[in-house]
C-alpha cells in the first residue's frame, strides 16, 4: 500500500528535521523530534530514525546525552533546502513547533535545583525568570529528598500563583500603617 502524504523519501525527511530543528528553541529528544516529524502521512519511523542517525554523522545534528542540537553547517544546509518542503508541511511544523517552543521557554525559566547537605538535608533552590531577568530565587531546606520533589513539583506547575502569593505577603501591611 502506498503511503499518503508529502515526504517519502529519506532526504526529505532530514530536509524536514533539518527545517524543524533550526526553529526549536533547545535541544530536543528523539520521541520529541519524531512527534514533530510525524506531521505528515508519509514519513516513516525508521526511515526517520536512519535520517536523524545518518544527520549525526555527517555533523548536521549534534547529540549531547539524549537530545539533539542542530549545528551551524546544519542550519546553513537546512535553509538552503528548506523551500523544498511542501507548503502545508512548513505550516504543520511551524504550529507543532511554536507549541513546543512555549513549553521549552517555560521549562527555562522555572527551576528548581536539589544539593545534599553534610548534615542529611537538602537545600532546595527554586527559580523563576522571565525574559528580562530573574524573578524570584527562592532557597528552602527540606528534611528528605521526597519533600524536595513534592515542592519542586508544585513550584513548576504554579510559579505564577507562587510568586504572586510571596509579593503579596511582602507587600501586606500588617501593622496598619502604610509605609
Amino acid at each position: 500500500m502506498a503511503r499518503v502524504g508529502f515526504i517519502h523519501d529519506k532526504l526529505d525527511i532530514k530536509f524536514l528535521v533539518l527545517y524543524i530543528m533550526a526553529r526549536v528553541v533547545a535541544p530536543i529528544d528523539l520521541p520529541t523530534l519524531a512527534d514533530l516529524t510525524m506531521c505528515d502521512e508519509g514519513v516513516d519511523y525508521f526511515a526517520f530514525a536512519a535520517a536523524v542517525h545518518e544527520l549525526v554523522n555527517t555533523g548536521h545534528l549534534l547529540l549531547e546525552g539524549d537530545c539533539y542540537a542542530i549545528t551551524d553547517k546544519g542550519r546553513r544546509n537546512g535553509a538552503i533546502c528548506e523551500s523544498s518542503l511542501p507548503y502545508s508541511v512548513r505550516v504543520k511544523c511551524d504550529r507543532n513547533v511554536a507549541k513546543l517552543n512555549g513549553r521549552l521557554r517555560r521549562d527555562a525559566q522555572v527551576r528548581a535545583t536539589v544539593e545534599p547537605r553534610e548534615d542529611g538535608a537538602f537545600t532546595l533552590t527554586l527559580a523563576l525568570d522571565d525574559e528580562h531577568g530573574n524573578l524570584l530565587t527562592l532557597q528552602l531546606l527540606t528534611a528528605s529528598e521526597q519533600q524536595c520533589s513534592r515542592l519542586a513539583d508544585r513550584f513548576k506547575a504554579h510559579p505564577e500563583q507562587i510568586y504572586n502569593g510571596v509579593l503579596e505577603v511582602l507587600l501586606t501591611d500588617y501593622d496598619g500603617k502604610e509605609p
